[in-house]
């Protein structure tokens, strides 16, 4: 399911059990999610203890959020630049 948010808690959880032995395709349908998605989680998330995820989630977002600002703010310089350069360059010379 595109879109679904699984918690850090769930995360955790989910990985712990799988290191405990249950077969994938058990956790999978436990959690309601795709064999895919878990072996994606593992690989990215495997041998983080749940502070360390939350953490690691936190700085996502923060990234997220930083990347989107300066996105903004670079769309306005550019937008600033360009009116400020046909404000000079559109104004008839006074010498002539």
């Amino acid at each position: 399911m595109k879109g679904n948010k699984i918690s850090e808690a769930k995360i955790f959880e989910l990985l712990k059990e799988g290191e405990t032995g249950i077969a994938t395709d058990d956790l999978c349908r436990k959690y309601n999610i795709a064999r895919s998605t878990y072996y994606k989680l593992r690989n990215r998330y495997g041998g983080m203890e749940l502070s360390d995820l939350k953490r690691l989630k936190q700085l996502e977002e923060e990234n997220r959020k930083l990347k989107a600002m300066y996105a903004d703010l670079s769309l306005e310089h550019k937008i600033m630049k360009d009116v400020i350069e046909k404000k000079l360059h559109g104004r008839p010379s006074e010498g002539k």
